[in-house]
């Protein structure tokens, strides 16, 4: 695969990246080895091998399945540095 600066210009728009002209030709031959070594992965066979979460064995944990008092809310919100009618107050982030 043969990756221009173009190309380049166009990975690091889409990954929010701010990209100078002159990194551009820098980059294009390191993306191009990348791919390279992705596209060989692609060949490796895998077949019968089995998906792993981890590579570690490890086995989960359970807690006690045990029937609490979930509903103090006023416990909850008394460590909430401001709340309003039963919430919590947030800093607005949608305009």
């Amino acid at each position: 695969m043969s990756i221009d600066r173009e190309t380049v210009r166009k990975v690091a728009r889409l990954a929010r990246i701010a990209m100078p002209d002159e990194k551009l030709d820098v980059y294009a031959p390191q993306i191009e080895r990348i791919m390279g070594v992705v596209e060989q992965l692609g060949k490796v066979n895998t077949d019968g091998v089995e998906p792993l979460a981890s590579v570690v064995e490890n086995e989960l944990s359970l807690r006690p399945d045990t029937v609490t008092d979930g509903n103090d809310a006023a416990s909850v919100l008394s460590n909430a540095p401001e709340t309003m009618e039963g919430y919590f107050v947030v800093p607005k982030v949608v305009e």
